[in-house]
């Protein structure tokens, strides 16, 4: 009896012990891997525009592949950062936030089929309208405005680094009402004059035309931004490497060559407005740190705090060098 006491004593103590030690330097490998996905549009839409790639994911790579829909950017955020996702489709902006609050990596980028290389925010009204970006910024809160997620790049990033922070105004006080929707449900209440105007991007509104929908005819862009880089794909950067190297290899041949398979897997992506993947890596998020950066110096300016404006210089040059370092790197023309 005193044995057994004493053997199970020291079971205990070692798993104690065990519990204490912390998790062990190599990530446990596994057979399941979640995905998330920014919905743009409803969930449904975006499962049935999704669900035959992660079924291509799963047969290649040979793990159970689940899916994880949100058009909340904080939630996909959140999700990585508490291990309840694996890797997923960010824009820009919240894949930046990924990377810096929930252990992320940009491991690959999208292309868009049509080979132009990237996309552009827009502001858009309805096409009969006779609002003009000038009178938008009257301010004088007779209009109903809708804007992005606050981590969308080209649904808040963009229009607030180059249009409203450099005209000094805020949408919040410019405007009646501020709704804020993805880019299909900005898109819709434009489109039936249930919003004055809205963001939306390049993407959005060429894939409603492309689908038949009927929506992106009934509505004229005001304004569009420069040039905003593809969508990061960004992973858990404690991912086991042997999952790693399948979800790596998966993307990267994904919808590449001449068989009839490719044709099929280029023709799923291209309901998403994508034409494959490159690989890429956190340098892919410089234009969108060098947009934060912009949008804090205008900020810092318009409170006209010297020391503030300073360091947001400082801190745009420094970006701006890596930037440019990184499109030399690349054997990339200058931008």
């Amino acid at each position: 009896m005193i044995r057994r006491s004493l053997i199970a004593g020291l079971t205990l103590s070692a798993l104690a012990l065990a519990a204490c030690s912390g998790p062990s330097e190599a990530p446990k490998a596994t057979d399941t891997v979640t995905f998330s996905i920014l919905s743009t549009e409803s969930a449904q839409n975006m499962e049935s525009y999704w669900g035959p790639i992660l079924a291509d994911m799963e047969k290649q790579t040979g793990l159970k592949v689940k899916p994880f829909f949100s058009s909340n950017y904080s939630s996909l955020i959140v999700a990585m950062g508490a291990k309840q996702t694996d890797l997923g489709w960010f824009s820009n902006q919240s894949g930046l936030e990924a990377v810096r609050r929930s252990n992320g990596e940009v491991f690959a980028r999208t292309f868009d089929p049509s080979g132009v290389d990237g996309y552009k925010s827009v502001i858009i009204v309805p096409k009969d309208s006779k609002l003009t970006l000038e009178a938008l910024l009257k301010c004088d809160k007779s209009l109903n405005f809708g804007i992005g997620d606050k981590k969308s790049t080209s649904g808040t990033l963009a229009p607030m680094t180059y249009v409203f922070i450099p005209a000094g105004k805020k949408p919040e006080t410019c405007f009646k009402t501020v709704l804020t929707g993805n880019h299909q449900a900005n898109l819709f209440a434009v489109a039936n004059g249930k919003l004055d105007a809205a963001t939306n991007n390049t993407t959005s509104l060429r894939l409603n035309a492309e689908r038949k929908d009927g929506q992106a005819e009934k509505v004229k862009v005001i304004w569009e931004s420069p040039t905003l880089p593809e969508d990061p794909i960004v992973w858990r950067k404690d991912l086991d490497p042997v999952v790693k190297e399948k979800l790596r290899q998966f993307f990267l041949t994904y919808a590449q060559g001449d068989t009839p398979e490719a044709q099929k897997q280029r023709d799923n992506l291209k309901r998403l407005s994508i034409g494959g993947f490159k690989p890429a890596d956190d340098t892919h998020l410089l234009t969108v740190r060098e947009m934060e950066a912009l949008e804090t110096l205008g900020l810092a300016k318009e409170g006209g705090d010297k020391a503030k404006v300073a360091a947001a210089e400082k801190a745009l040059a420094d970006i701006r060098a890596q930037r440019l370092a990184a499109e030399a790197k690349a054997g990339l023309p200058a931008g």
